[in-house]
């Protein structure tokens, strides 16, 4: 046998053929079927709801997919970075809100450019983020629309009481550069019946001070299977439904059919008999496990584990598998995270069946300001 068809036995398959002669590895890799399936299941849900639409781009960075999650029915987008509104916006996209204190954008000028040409929505949990927010609407001559983010369990951003959320809806009430857009919550999933009651008694409190909250937003993938639960919710805020991942799966709200998103990544090495070595490390996985076991689920070997990275390099455990892949193989990995694997990309290529359809600028990517 040659060296040439001893490799293409290792490859087994036509789309992974393709992929290493126009690609190579690793490689992230979109099923555009999948995707369409998932942003249809994600409006229908929130349709069914009577909620509005509004998709995190968080994890797939593409202003091409947006505008698809816009074209089958979403409001608008929610960015978490400046920059990354900054991309979405050069792309047409008009109705942004950004899900994240971003002081730092906003004390280097770049909020006021962008508010200048695109009306955006921020939110804030202190006054000291409503106070560069309103500085950059007044240099942009164009108040700014204002979210406050409450927290009511997860315990990461946000005001925890109804009187500091009321207290900043004071601060943005007053102030001539400013305009309160609402309220913004990411409830844990048992936490709905507390943010219940956050939101009333907010609602109550916004009332003395004659607002009323247009936008009352929540959030997360793992929250789906809460839509509609919060009485006077207005719209949702989801992200990793689009791909999904090994954590979805873990949290039950996707099965391995709804991954979109998955690394083709070589066998480099077959060292020992119980133990490999892949050509995808902590710069194609990052170091999230997302509190899973090991560090992404391989179609072909769902015994194997890629138990510890290097850089480059993902270390097979094979000692649960009764075949093993040969040096050579192509493997195809569900990241734990998809939304940081994604972030380590500069492309998606798109995929149709066995056949490649298109590849996908990551525009969004590594926007930290």
């Amino acid at each position: 046998m040659t060296e040439e068809a001893a490799e293409a036995m290792t490859i087994k398959g036509a789309l992974k053929q393709a992929i290493i002669e126009q690609f190579g590895t690793p490689c992230a890799v979109v099923d555009l079927d999948v995707v369409d399936r998932n942003i249809a299941k994600l409006q229908s849900l929130c349709d069914a709801a009577g909620l509005a639409n509004r998709p995190h781009i968080k994890t797939h960075k593409s202003p091409f997919l947006a505008q698809r999650q816009m074209a089958a029915g979403a409001i608008g987008i929610t960015c978490q970075k400046l920059g990354e509104a900054e991309i979405m916006a050069a792309a047409g996209i008009t109705d942004i809100l950004i899900a994240t204190n971003i002081l730092g954008a906003a004390r280097s000028g770049r909020l006021a450019a962008l508010q200048r040409q695109t009306p955006l929505k921020l939110c804030a949990d202190n006054p000291v983020s409503l106070a560069a927010y309103s500085r950059a609407g007044q240099t942009a001559d164009r108040p700014v629309t204002v979210l406050i983010e409450c927290d009511t369990g997860r315990k990461r951003a946000g005001v925890e009481t109804a009187g500091e959320a009321v207290a900043l809806a004071k601060i943005i009430r007053d102030d001539p550069w400013l305009e309160f857009g609402g309220l913004m919550f990411y409830p844990p999933r048992d936490g709905w019946p507390a943010t219940q009651a956050f939101l009333d008694t907010t609602r109550q409190g916004l009332a003395d001070l004659g607002l009323t909250p247009q936008i009352i937003s929540t959030g997360g993938t793992p929250n789906l299977v809460n839509l509609g639960q919060l009485d006077g919710a207005t719209e949702h805020r989801a992200g990793t439904s689009i791909f999904n991942d090994r954590m979805m799966m873990q949290a039950g709200v996707a099965e391995m059919a709804d991954c979109a998103l998955t690394i083709f990544t070589s066998v480099v090495s077959r060292a020992g008999p119980a133990r490999g070595i892949l050509d995808a490390g902590s710069k194609t996985f990052t170091s999230d496990t997302g509190g899973l076991e090991g560090f992404g689920h391989i179609l072909e070997y769902p015994n194997a584990r890629i138990h510890d990275m290097a850089e480059e390099h993902g270390f097979l455990d094979l000692s649960a598998c009764e075949t093993r892949p040969d040096v050579g193989e192509i493997l195809k990995v569900i990241p734990n995270h998809v939304c940081v694997a994604v972030n380590m990309f500069d492309q998606l290529v798109a995929v149709r069946g066995d056949s490649i359809s298109d590849v996908l600028s990551v525009a969004a990517r590594g926007k930290l300001v």
